[in-house]
């Protein structure tokens, strides 16, 4: 049970709520278009949750992993599990290898597309973690990672290519990452020009990244209102998007440009951000 709150904690298992249901949502939005038997949206959803878990698991191993050296200097993270020798790197190879084949397993068992696209899934959160040592622009880096999810639970459920729907949550869901990402790395400022590491705060400066990030909020609440309209979604949807709105209004005002104090508690509120989304998104479609 130690050695599982090591692994759990390595990569920060609670934080998987984060991208999880907004898979989950695409899929939802994917059975409007395309109906499948209950069985059937059984399996495929246990598999959808596999692959999320499994790739977030990947993604955060293999962050936690190159990182390890940058985290042992910086105050703030060398209480993590490489650092602090809880984990060797050989662990941490194999840990992001076996998350690695889980997920493509589970990519094989929702069918063609999802398997042939996995490769690139993972080439994608992967570069995330490489992104800071090459542009400015981690946070959209992460923010495309995170796109991935409704697009790729949108296919797992049988949704067809060339559908806004999917793409619209997509762009939803990586501008409200990129914000709230962009809040979490002006506490790493300093230390991240004193390594040579870059970012959108090390490139702007605290204040020009905090109304950034204000607007990448903006356009989020802007892309999942206008998705009401392209999937005819109802009232009880548009209150869902209003109360997520209300989280992020309250999310960007613990934070200023001289009281970074309250960062990790703003970037907490977002763990309710995507079950509040999804619940509301499935309510909509379900209770008449």
């Amino acid at each position: 049970m130690h050695r599982l709150r090591t692994y759990l904690s390595f990569v920060r298992f609670s934080h998987s709520v984060f991208a999880l249901p907004f898979a989950l949502t695409g899929a939802l939005l994917a059975l409007q278009v395309r109906p499948l038997s209950g069985r059937e949206v059984a399996w495929r959803v246990l598999w959808i949750v596999v692959a999320m878990v499994a790739a977030r698991s990947a993604a955060m191993g293999f962050n936690r992993l190159v990182d390890a050296s940058y985290d042992a200097k910086n105050p703030r993270t060398a209480m993590r599990e490489l650092p602090r020798g809880a984990m060797t790197r050989a662990e941490a190879i194999v840990f992001v290898a076996v998350a690695s084949v889980v997920f493509v397993g589970a990519a094989y068992a929702l069918g063609r597309v999802c398997f042939l696209l996995s490769p690139v899934s993972l080439a994608i959160v992967f570069w995330y973690s490489l992104a800071k040592r090459f542009t400015s622009y981690t946070q959209l880096f992460l923010a495309l990672a995170m796109a991935v999810a409704p697009i790729g639970g949108w296919l797992a459920a049988g949704g067809p290519f060339g559908s806004v729907e999917p793409w619209l949550l997509g762009a939803a869901i990586g501008t409200w990452v990129a914000g709230f990402d962009i809040l979490y790395a002006c506490q790493d400022l300093e230390f991240d020009r004193a390594a040579g590491l870059k970012s959108i705060p090390v490139r702007f400066g605290v204040r020009d990244s905090l109304l950034l990030s204000r607007l990448m909020h903006v356009v989020a609440v802007a892309c999942l209102a206008g998705l009401a309209a392209v999937a005819d979604l109802g009232p009880m949807y548009l209150a869902g998007v209003a109360l997520v709105a209300v989280l992020l209004v309250y999310e960007q005002s613990l934070v200023s440009e001289h009281d970074l104090s309250q960062v990790k508690r703003a970037f907490d509120l977002n763990g309710y951000v995507g079950i509040l989304y999804f619940v509301a998104t499935a309510a909509s479609l379900y209770v008449k």
